[in-house]
């Protein structure tokens, strides 16, 4: 499995994203990640670890705490993949917006409904 196969396997979690979304704003603990969910905190640090494995966060040795952080490189590079294909549908989007426009101009007037004669 490649480090993108593993990072959008670990994006497919719904908790594992929100967990990336609050380590967007800065690095935390575990207890910290933990609180927000209904979850307990070895079910947190389950998904931690994938989230680890998968090269999108690191954790920091500060003590006797471990504080996870986002790797923006790893987050970088699933953008740079997804934007090869965002262009490609920019593009695809556009030639519809073409069509759409040339129908809404040959379309024939509509009479108001109620308008029968």
């Amino acid at each position: 499995m490649t480090c993108l196969d593993r990072s959008f396997a670990a994006l497919a979690d719904p908790v594992r994203r929100a967990l990336l979304d609050r380590l967007a704003e800065g690095e935390a603990s575990v207890q910290e990640l933990t609180r927000p969910f209904a979850i307990s905190q070895p079910a947190i640090s389950r998904h931690l670890k994938v989230l680890e494995e998968a090269g999108l966060i690191e954790t920091r040795i500060a003590g006797t705490a471990r504080p996870r952080r986002l790797k923006p490189e790893a987050v970088e590079a699933l953008w740079d993949w997804l934007g090869r294909y965002r262009a490609q549908w920019e593009r695809q989007f556009e030639k519809m917006d073409h069509v759409l426009d040339g129908l809404v101009e040959t379309a024939p007037p509509q009479k108001p409904k109620g308008d029968e004669g």
